[in-house]
């Protein structure tokens, strides 16, 4: 296997694809649809003996286009076959419905989150003006947990671990001293990957997430090839730190709520992150919102319109918040 270090100037810093070389060769994940990036590619592939051409199988740990944004072109170069789990199948295929409907959950939320005028132009005009960054519409091949991808001489295990994004799956594979996985953006080695507002189709999010993160615990992989920086050499340690992280902000969202509420989920977004810009101004109170709603499906918080208000009860942080166990 060979990691690809491809740029990033949009989004969150540099991406990796990997290519898995062998009787199929296969691409994992593919970078965002700009010139450089598709440089960085195909330089990449060049350096391993490979082209564009040779590519058999491309397979795609989410929706998001730092990670997508070549495929269709790919595609159509090569006659590789793309695989995404069917969670973002539309989004990834170009469908207009899906696309719509993304949108109009976008439009809900920012009106719900109090978003005020000034930052909702900003971050509106940023994401309309990066649609052709998400690429060409693909041809996909849907998948879900469990399934195999036959890869390079041996085969992907889909592991869906959906949170920071509704079809994010890591692939997993046997590696030289254990089981290994490619992770997307599920656990990342220095940044915690934002939940809410990454994909605002995923329904209580913060739930969902420490779900992921403790069945990734449980999955026990020796090595994690996550979509953003170096690898991960104890990916159960890294979700224990991530979810750990998220106790933390719990406790702070409370903190919040019993000094300044009730608020709506923009406030509670300033108070713990200051001043927003461009995609940030859509993650900063998508993360207020998942650990909101999270307290209120909890019962610790109440909603009143679109404002949170601690509720007259005893919270027991741990409790709210598992920390996966590690098995070593």
């Amino acid at each position: 296997m060979e990691r690809i270090r491809l740029g990033n100037t949009v989004f969150e810093g540099r991406n990796n694809a990997y290519l898995i070389p062998g009787e199929r060769p296969t691409l994992v994940d593919v970078g965002v649809a700009t010139d450089s990036v598709r440089r960085d590619l195909r330089d990449g592939l060049d350096a391993t003996g490979h082209e564009i051409s040779d590519l058999d199988a491309i397979v795609l740990t989410h929706w998001h286009a730092d990670h997508t944004g070549l495929a269709g072109e790919l595609q159509a170069e090569s006659g590789a076959d793309v695989y995404v789990h069917e969670g973002d199948a539309g989004i990834v295929a170009g469908d207009p419905e899906a696309l719509d409907a993304e949108r109009q959950i976008r439009e809900r939320r920012f009106e719900e989150w109090g978003i005020p005028d000034g930052p909702l132009d900003e971050v509106t005009s940023f994401l309309d003006g990066h649609v052709e960054l998400q690429g060409d519409a693909v041809d996909v091949t849907t998948v879900e947990d469990g399934d195999r991808i036959a890869a390079g001489d041996g085969e992907l295990e889909v592991v869906h671990l959906p949170g920071h994004a509704a079809g994010l799956s890591a692939f997993a594979f046997d590696g030289d001293d254990g089981r290994e996985a490619f992770v997307g953006d599920v656990i990342l080695p220095k940044y915690t990957p934002n939940v809410g507002g990454a994909d605002l189709r995923v329904d209580r999010p913060l739930e969902t997430y420490l779900d992921s993160l403790a069945r990734l615990a449980d999955e026990d992989f020796t090595r994690a090839w996550p979509g953003h920086r170096d690898p991960i050499d104890d990916p159960a340690g890294r979700a224990r730190v991530i979810a750990e992280h998220h106790r933390e902000r719990t406790e702070r969202v409370l903190s919040v709520l019993d000094e300044h509420g009730p608020a709506d989920a923009w406030t509670v977004s300033a108070h713990l992150f200051g001043d927003l810009s461009a995609i940030h101004i859509l993650h900063g109170p998508g993360e207020a919102f998942a650990h909101l709603d999270h307290l209120v499906a909890e019962g610790v918080v109440e909603r009143d319109g679109d404002e949170y208000l601690a509720a007259d009860t005893e919270v027991d942080v741990d409790e709210l918040v598992p920390v996966p166990e590690t098995k070593r």
